[in-house]
């Protein structure tokens, strides 16, 4: 008899509540191997491919693309046991209340899967008497190395109807197949629009069950709404925590960098940075790396719980990014430690990973000071939001040609505008200044460098 066993949705970041299903990578009734990709995710930091710790068939995919599910929830099951001879059945159960023998059993680490173990559990009613503990859930035996006669293939799920899926369990499910009832004809009883057992039992005696009305929709609309998820959604928490939480202060500089366009231009021919993309950001940087040791403040955390602020010797650089996903911040670590060339390197590794959506969460995490660069649109400046658990940000204008006294004489020079925005918990107008000070300094004049 086949032996049954459900996917949960795992965290795979830290703290993560929830995932939106991007797509699906297989379908009922195909065979899968050990950590085999089924799934892609996106959680508010990152989209994820999802292996699978089993060998099997699938029998049943539990939900949709574009649906957002809860860290726990059964997302596919599987048959890990088609030929029948290794174990007892062990029923399907629906996506929201985990299988008996699975609900104690821990998810195993999967190859890039990350490390963190995933385990359901039924909460206690308050007088009751402790649960004797659960029989251990059947264990897939490793693929066999013979060829085995393919698994007979579980017709494909019907296509939604007009946006309406059926919301019913397994068993329900296959209780309508058995009946020859049609899910989409039946409105559910059960609280949330659930069908029920009863639900199709009626409609097989030929009890007449109405489908859900369609919601109706106004052609004439000029309007459109998208739900708030993923990127988008962190970004919002994440952006309204530290507006109500760090007092901001912002303040502006504008200099010219003439000579720094004109250095770059050098190390456009020089043999050593030869295949290397420099960039104004490039510069930047490096000048945040040198100011941040003369003004560790800015580098500092204000830690709320401990009343403490946390000092970091070393610069884990975020560069705010603008990705199709949305704005995400991954870092550059020990940016302090990298020459010109190694940082430049690394900023363009991180972009393209960006661009392409391939950012990870770890990659994302645990900055100490971020840049963003507004400039790139041409946009002049701008008074940026500081990302939560750090103390500042500085953001880079568009470099324009623009008149500027040089000697007493106006001249034609390349002008970029600075702005730093700055926790004034942790860092004093001072600090703030001398910071931003030394920044611009260090465009205006690359050999500043040589002083630090």
């Amino acid at each position: 008899m086949p032996t049954y066993k459900q996917f949960p949705l795992a965290d795979t970041a830290e703290g993560l509540t929830e995932a939106d299903i991007l797509s699906w990578h297989v379908k009922p009734g195909d065979t899968v191997t050990v950590n085999q990709i089924v799934v892609e995710i996106e959680t508010a930091k990152a989209a994820v491919e999802l292996p699978i710790p089993w060998a099997g068939v699938v029998t049943e995919l539990h939900v949709e693309p574009g649906q957002t599910v809860e860290v726990g929830t059964p997302i596919l099951t599987i048959d890990v046991d088609p030929g029948g001879a290794s174990a007892p059945a062990v029923p399907a159960v629906s996506a929201a209340a985990p299988a008996p023998a699975e609900a104690e059993e821990e998810m195993k680490p999967l190859v890039g899967y990350g490390s963190k173990a995933v385990v359901t559990q039924r909460r206690a009613r308050k007088g009751a008497a402790p649960a004797a503990p659960a029989p251990a859930a059947a264990v897939a035996a490793p693929p066999a190395p013979a060829p085995v006669a393919p698994a007979p293939v579980a017709p494909a799920p019907a296509a939604p109807r007009g946006g309406y899926v059926p919301l019913a369990k397994p068993p329900v499910r296959k209780l309508a197949k058995d009946l020859g009832v049609d899910l989409h004809s039946l409105a559910g009883s059960a609280s949330g629009g659930v069908i029920t057992r009863e639900d199709v039992e009626r409609a097989a005696n030929g009890t007449p069950v109405a489908a859900p009305a369609a919601p109706a929709v106004d052609s004439g609309s000029r309007e459109r709404r998208v739900p708030i998820k993923g990127v988008r959604k962190m970004t919002a928490a994440a952006m309204v925590q530290s507006a109500y939480t760090a007092p901001h202060v912002t303040e502006f500089l504008t200099i010219d960098v003439t000579p720094m366009m004109e250095f770059r231009e050098k190390l456009k021919k020089s043999r050593e940075f030869a295949g290397v993309k420099v960039t104004p950001l490039t510069f930047a940087a490096k000048a945040v790396c040198l100011a941040a040791k003369r003004t560790p403040d800015v580098n500092a955390v204000w830690d709320e719980a401990a009343q403490e602020i946390v000092y970091k010797d070393y610069v884990h650089l975020g560069i705010a990014a603008a990705t199709p996903r949305g704005l995400i911040v991954p870092k550059v670590r020990d940016a302090d430690s990298m020459s010109l060339k190694e940082l430049a390197q690394a900023l363009t590794a991180l972009t393209d990973t960006a661009r392409e959506g391939k950012t990870s969460p770890a990659d994302m995490a645990n900055g100490t000071i971020t840049i963003t660069n507004v400039g790139v649109f041409g946009v002049d400046t701008g008074t940026p939001i500081i990302n939560p658990g750090e103390s500042a940000i500085l953001c880079l204008g568009a470099i324009k040609d623009q008149p500027w006294v040089v000697d007493g004489e106006i001249k034609v020079r390349k002008v970029l505008q600075l702005s730093l925005s700055f926790d004034h918990r942790v860092v004093d107008g001072q600090q703030g200044s001398e910071f931003l000070a030394d920044v611009g300094a260090l465009l205006a004049d690359p050999a500043m460098a040589m002083t630090y």
